[in-house]
């Protein structure tokens, strides 16, 4: 299906999680199209991508926490903000499982709390709430459609069920235009967590060191270039005032799977460095063993496919990297 671009161009746009891995390319995504962005940021970093050409000076900065309500609806009344992407979340699955409480309020009572403030201010015409493909647990039949139960149990997987959740039942009750993304492990250039299979081996690739894999490496997954995330959740914004779209969830995937160790070897090729051996260490806890979306609602209902591929997306997070610690690139 066809459907005209939505305009951006002066809208107040309100995204939390502003500095994060999808955050920061959504931002400058928006920045693009005209947007008047408003980030919440909680911690001052470093080097904090709205520093960045060209956002520096481009973006409202709102600090403190998702879960202050009071300034959740400060920020969102103030600016009279139409749009909301909620993407703040403890997303490390080890620090929730070694502190749950945080990861709970950060990604529960934040969320309730950006869906309150835009209830509140009543001006707010489409919102975004990132879930995530472990929303689903542990399931029967692979992939994961949308039809599925959440069946998340441990903290990490629970609390993006929960916000899955909460959003559909704002969207019920009260008609808020929020919408809910699914997706599969993001990767791009700019996610400081090296403990990650993607940033780490690049990493390691680029010094040419061995990658670690902290699993047994048969774990299957999704794989998502932060681009075509930036895309889809564009798109889903669009059409949230759709009836039928309202309320809903959507999984975001480029269809295709691969166990850690298939997705290391083809990070080792895109690095340029194939004759490196992974590091088998075995000692991930609670993990699941396979986890995979079908796209196909987006598909047919949203118009959407993904621009790069695992491909291209590997390619051009190699470049990042390697600009980003001075390394030669491949």
């Amino acid at each position: 299906m066809s459907t005209p671009r939505f305009e951006w161009r002066d809208r107040p746009v309100l995204v939390t999680g502003a500095t994060g891995l999808l955050g920061r390319w959504l931002v400058h995504d928006l920045v693009a199209r005209g947007a008047d962005v408003i980030a919440l940021v909680r911690d001052e970093l470093a080097r904090s991508p709205l520093d960045e050409e060209p956002l520096r000076g481009r973006v409202t900065r709102v600090r403190g926490a998702v879960e202050d309500l009071e300034l959740m609806t400060r920020a969102v009344n103030e600016y009279e903000v139409q749009a909301v992407f909620h993407l703040a979340a403890q997303t490390i699955v080890g620090t929730a499982l070694r502190d749950p409480v945080s990861t709970f309020t950060s990604n529960v009572q934040g969320t309730w709390c950006v869906l309150e403030a835009c209830r509140r201010a009543g001006t707010v015409e489409r919102i975004v709430v990132a879930s995530s493909d472990k929303a689903y647990g542990v399931q029967a039949e692979l992939p994961y459609r949308e039809e599925a139960p959440l069946l998340g149990r441990h903290p990490y997987d629970v609390s993006k069920a929960c916000a899955d959740l909460l959003t559909q039942s704002y969207a019920a009750v009260y008609g808020l235009p929020a919408t809910v993304t699914r997706c599969g492990n993001l990767f791009g250039g700019g996610d400081l967590n090296w403990n990650r299979i993607v940033p780490g081996t690049i990493r390691g690739a680029l010094r040419g060191t061995p990658p670690v894999i902290r699993s047994d490496g048969t774990l299957v997954r999704d794989y998502f270039y932060v681009k075509d995330a930036v895309d889809a959740y564009v798109r889903l914004a669009e059409q949230a005032h759709r009836p039928d779209v309202r309320g809903r969830a959507f999984n975001f995937s480029e269809n295709r799977r691969f166990t850690v160790l298939e997705i290391c070897h083809k990070i080792l090729e895109a690095a340029g460095r194939p004759d490196l051996t992974p590091v088998v260490q075995a000692t991930a806890r609670h993990e699941i063993p396979e986890q995979y979306l079908d796209s196909a609602r987006a598909r047919a209902e949203l118009g959407w496919t993904p621009l790069y591929g695992l491909e291209a997306g590997l390619a051009e997070t190699v470049k990042w990297y390697a600009g980003y610690l001075g390394e030669p690139g491949s």
